[in-house]
């Protein structure tokens, strides 16, 4: 009864803490009501009325916390869309995203425009080019862009920095173990790969030296949880120190008194960000309960650890990380054992021990997951029964590894130990991975969370005993059906990935979400303009097309939407043309795909040449520009056509001012069958230009749903009065088009919306 009450009481919390993050003008209210019901009810039911209280004075603190914090919110939400300048203090470690920046969440110290800051403190999340340095408790000046977040996120601002250093390093006990993770990394970088890379964030979380290519595979295979310092990591670490005390023959107390010291000592080496400190109370709370002696507590101390993190930081109720963490130790106490004792019917029991655990986690984390990414890993149970053993003796061997970095000799043993596990564990990955059908795309939300908790909850039943026949005869049906839709998805994403559109396509434009990635093919010979914001997204668009070669790699510009995707062509590109290399990160997206074999050509006005019998020229940008220098507005612009080509004009992300220019140098030549509408149909367009262009389509290549109202309406009137008719991927999804004696030919994945 009392696991009842407390799981009811985080509930509750969670339930009042989300709405309040994303409508934060109802917190203080909302306090004083909470906090008066709680009186209330303490004078009217006294003692009977306790549980009551309790949930209302816990929900009054949560929502206290969100009206402290909302002044210094609101004072850092000024400088949205302006360019800032912040003195700012490193919270979290730093990890490189995908636009190529070194990303980490900091408090700010003094924010303002340039030259002018004032002392402010708040949460922000920082993007800056890779500086060393960039460590928990170190001081950095920064000067960028500045955009507002949204009030469900605990940082109240994003800044996009284009300037960065490091005004004071990290000091004291972070200082060191910012020096031993560093030791430690380039320890590892010496070893071979697979594994070299992999190695430190296995052992301490720092996947800095994880490439692009293997973050993919992590997360296709869903092991990706291996490289986060998360609940399993901490309570590696708690299990092995309690083992070796008992093995000294210690106490029980000893044990747990050690472990405990293990575990803080752990968290300060891998940097006590709030997501760790998460992981370790969630962790240290489980391992408790089970290591002394009265597992059946666990519930009850997790959804009171969950309760005490929601009221000091309400925003972990909308954070991904945390709600997993919570299920994911929710599932290892109550639904692992079921698991194991249904699964040791049909295997031996140290098999069904060891995928007990991952299974119990996979079906309650994967609802979860569909809320916010559109991929589920399908092999993630194989995959992490494969990695299970390997992955306890890559985090302790590789910690042994870091924490003996003052004996070199011991330090490089244990590191050349703990590689072989981490090769393992990376080669599973790759294999699992590129394994057709590995993952399941679904459009992430709520409809995709109840399809995969139905499916999770359909294997759960037939796993673990039950009496109602006419509930596994419904499970068995679901898992038939799930089945059967998995198999007919890996055989169309595969090998008849070919047959599901036609062959005689000459332009076709992926549906890659928000983002530009559109082929071109005359004579056997293959254009890619542009790869979107999503690998995965792109590997999908290149198979249904039986694309296996890109001649020609067209990357307009830098922007994510535009060069995210790139790594799925890794090996696969002959010649890349591209747009102004602004910033380091430009330079090193063109430089890994030079390393696979591809010549790099920079693009201006004037520059021509061939695709099979197709002609293409660079209209945009103007060599050496000082009024459009980089970006949207330095979109390389093409005209291509011929050898079975439609005529047509690619705008890439221009907007007006650069769309005027282009018409008045006179090299816009209308009479073009397709154009491929600027910034994914923006407000900032030149109706005159779509007028000289008169081209029989308009093609729009934007997200569903997207953020910023893409295509808007003036723009559809627009192609409209020019007689283009209109093609959007968010509507057709894939889009191909031909040219058939004078005429276009349109096919597309989906039909025509009504009306």
């Amino acid at each position: 009864m009392n696991d009842l009450r407390t799981v009811l009481l985080a509930a509750v919390l969670w339930a009042v803490a989300l709405p309040l993050i994303h409508l934060p003008a109802l917190a203080g209210p909302a306090a004083v009501v909470l906090a008066g019901g709680a009186g209330v009810v303490l004078l009217l039911l006294r003692r009977r009325g306790g549980l009551v209280v309790l949930v209302l004075l816990c929900a009054a603190a949560l929502a206290t916390t969100v009206t402290a914090a909302q002044p210094a919110r609101e004072q850092l939400a000024i400088h949205d869309a302006h360019v800032t300048e912040a003195v700012v203090e490193v919270a979290s470690s730093a990890s490189v995203g995908t636009d190529g920046r070194l990303w980490f969440d900091a408090r700010t110290l003094q924010i303002g425009p340039p030259g002018r800051m004032r002392a402010l403190a708040g949460s922000v999340r920082v993007g800056i080019d890779p500086l060393p340095g960039v460590d928990l408790g170190a001081r950095l000046r920064v000067t960028g862009q500045a955009k507002a977040a949204d009030a469900g996120e605990r940082a109240a601002l994003v800044v996009f920095g284009t300037r960065a250093e490091v005004v004071s390093p990290a000091s004291g006990v972070f200082a060191v173990a910012a020096a031993t993770r560093a030791d430690f990394v380039a320890r590892a970088e010496r070893l071979p790969e697979p594994g070299a890379g992999l190695l430190p964030g296995l052992a301490v979380g720092d996947t800095r030296a994880v490439s692009a290519e293997l973050d993919a595979a992590m997360r296709a295979s869903g092991l990706s949880h291996l490289t986060a310092v998360s609940g399993a990591n901490c309570a590696i670490v708690v299990a092995a120190v309690f083992w070796l005390v008992a093995l000294m023959g210690g106490g029980r107390g000893l044990r747990v008194g050690l472990s405990l010291v293990a575990l803080a000592a752990f968290v300060v080496l891998v940097t006590p960000e709030p997501s760790v400190v998460r992981a370790a109370v969630m962790a240290a709370l489980a391992m408790l309960t089970v290591l002394l002696g009265r597992p059946s507590a666990g519930l009850a101390m997790l959804s009171l650890a969950v309760c005490a993190l929601l009221i000091v930081d309400p925003w972990l109720a909308a954070t991904p990380g945390f709600a997993l963490s919570a299920a994911a130790t929710a599932a290892l106490l109550v639904l692992s054992r079921p698991l194991l004792r249904g699964l040791g019917r049909w295997m031996p029991a140290p098999l069904a021990l060891a995928l007990s655990v991952p299974l119990a986690a996979q079906v309650v984390c994967g609802p979860i997951l569909a809320l916010f990414s559109p991929a589920q890993s399908v092999v993630g149970v194989v995959a992490n029964l494969l990695a299970a053993p390997a992955a306890p003796l890559a985090t302790v061997i590789g910690l042994m590894a870091c924490l003996s970095a003052p004996l070199p000799v011991l330090a490089d043993l244990c590191a050349a130990a703990a590689w072989l596990p981490a090769a393992w564990i990376q080669t599973t990955a790759t294999t699992t991975a590129a394994l057709p059908g590995a993952t399941l795309t679904l459009t992430a939300g709520p409809p995709a969370a109840v399809v995969v908790a139905g499916l999770s909850a359909a294997v759960t039943v037939l796993l673990v005993r039950t009496r109602s026949q006419w509930l596994r005869w419904a499970a068995t049906a679901v898992v038939v059906v799930a089945l059967g839709v998995a198999g007919g998805r890996m055989l169309l994403g595969g090998p008849l990935a070919p047959l599901t559109a036609p062959e005689d396509w000459a332009v076709a434009a992926c549906d890659i979400g928000q983002g530009d990635a559109v082929l071109f093919r005359s004579a056997g010979r293959t254009a890619l303009v542009d790869t979107g914001p999503d690998p995965d997204a792109l590997h999908e668009c290149l198979a249904r097309t039986a694309t296996e070669r890109i001649d020609l790699l067209v990357l307009t510009h830098f922007d994510l939407d535009h060069v995210g995707g790139v790594d799925a062509l890794s090996g696969r590109v002959d010649t890349v043309l591209h747009g102004p290399v602004a910033e380091p990160r430009h330079q090193r997206i063109l430089d890994t795909l030079a390393a696979h074999g591809a010549r790099l050509i920079p693009a201006a006005t004037g520059r021509h040449g061939t695709l099979g019998a197709a002609h293409w020229r660079v209209l945009w940008p103007p060599t050496d520009s000082a009024a459009f220098p980089s970006g949207n507005d330095a979109s390389i612009v093409i005209d291509i056509g011929g050898g079975g080509v439609p005529r047509m004009l690619m705008l890439g992300d221009l907007s007006a001012a650069p769309q005027r220019r282009l018409l008045a140098g006179g090299r816009v030549r209308g009479d073009y069958a397709i154009v491929k509408v600027a910034h994914h149909g923006s407000r900032d367009q030149e109706p005159a230009l779509y007028a000289a262009a008169a081209a029989r389509v308009g093609l729009i290549s934007v997200g569903a749903d997207n953020d910023y109202g893409h295509p808007r309406d003036e723009t559809l009137a627009l192609l409209d009065a020019a007689g283009s008719r209109v093609l959007r991927t968010d509507e057709r999804g894939l889009i191909l088009l031909a040219q058939r004696d004078g005429q276009i030919v349109v096919w597309t994945e989906r039909a025509e919306a009504p009306g």
